[in-house]
């Protein structure tokens, strides 16, 4: 029987000749209809919230710096309460006020908990800081391919050839679902959605906006890629006139290390020299007794504190975020570590 022969016999069918559907095969038809329900929405469950963590833990640990945290502040509180228990069962609750020990590792918890969370900052920071560099290059050669003539889908195509760095990734998969026949706004905010950065979603959505009303294309990529221009000179510029704040910020805690250092190595030692000689002299004077190892464990206190703090202030001045100071208030914080412990 040709193609033909079985066209004209489906459409000459009698629809009352035909046999209804059984109850069971309806029945099969929903079971199947629930099961594939089920499994959908396990995998957008295993797509959000403890489930994504579950199925991808590094993922979730490092798309956000801040997440990190989930596993380094537990940690941190292990190596303090452990070293805490660990000390006083051995040398007894006097081990507080008689050793710098616990302090070390309240330290070593701090830096546990900071580090990971400052260099997955600044890797994000870099990240976000290379793209956007990259973004109005890419919209303005859009926009002269768009001028040429060419339609935006064949305008990605050949702009999709180009190499623009950490941002080359993202405008190929954009060429791809434009290809698959993905809408270009469509395509254009899984693109800003990709990139992650608020400079990006700000420029697809004005870009998107413009393409759904109709409006010429080409002057708004120009326009977006002038806003990206000048607001990527302006953090830059911003960036650079508030370098000499940080400076300052870490000059200071330099020259307040070096201050303590001569305040103990000069001034309480010879204070405490004469009052040891005065009290073996049997003299009693306004001087009395000094406990050079209580000053440094108070001076190291204080180091530590404002190094920690003053590394916060200098990221809020100089990126205008407190988060990005964190690089600074771990290395600080070593700094006066090591400083305390091994040199004075």
């Amino acid at each position: 029987m040709g193609i033909g022969e079985r066209f004209s016999n489906v459409l000459n069918r009698d629809p009352a000749s035909e046999v209804p559907p059984r109850k069971s095969d309806i029945s099969i038809s929903d079971k199947e209809a629930e099961e594939i329900t089920r499994k959908l929405e396990f995998e957008r469950q295993a797509r959000e919230g403890v489930g994504k963590f579950l199925k991808h833990p590094i993922k979730v640990l490092t798309e956000n710096p801040l997440n990190i945290l989930i596993v380094c502040v537990p940690l941190s509180l292990i190596v303090f309460i452990g070293g805490f228990i660990f000390m006083v069962k051995s040398y007894g609750i006097q081990v507080l006020f008689n050793s710098t020990v616990i302090d070390d590792f309240a330290v070593f918890a701090v830096l546990i908990s900071v580090f990971p969370v400052a260099l997955l900052d600044l890797k994000e920071e870099l990240r976000m800081k290379n793209l956007e560099n990259a973004l109005p290059n890419f919209f303005r050669d859009l926009a002269g391919m768009n001028d040429s003539g060419m339609t935006l889908p064949n305008a990605v195509h050949l702009v999709a050839a180009a190499e623009y760095g950490v941002l080359t990734p993202h405008i190929r998969k954009l060429d791809n679902e434009m290809s698959w026949g993905v809408g270009f706004v469509e395509a254009i905010y899984r693109f800003g959605k990709g990139l992650g950065t608020p400079l990006a979603n700000r420029s697809v959505d004005l870009i998107a906006k413009a393409s759904r009303a109709g409006g010429d294309i080409s002057q708004v990529l120009r326009a977006a890629a002038n806003d990206t221009y000048e607001v990527v000179n302006l953090a830059t510029e911003r960036r650079n006139n508030m370098l000499i704040y940080v400076v300052i910020v870490l000059i200071s805690f330099a020259v307040f290390l070096f201050v303590i250092a001569i305040l103990v190595s000069t001034f309480l030692t010879t204070m405490a020299t004469a009052g040891a000689s005065a009290a073996a002299a049997g003299a009693h004077g306004f001087i009395g007794k000094i406990d050079i190892a209580t000053y440094k464990r108070l001076f190291s206190h204080a180091a530590m504190l404002q190094g920690f703090f003053s590394g916060l202030v200098a990221g809020q001045m100089g990126e205008g975020r407190f988060i990005a100071g964190l690089k600074y208030s771990a290395i600080m914080l070593l700094i006066a570590w090591i400083t305390f412990r091994f040199f004075i």
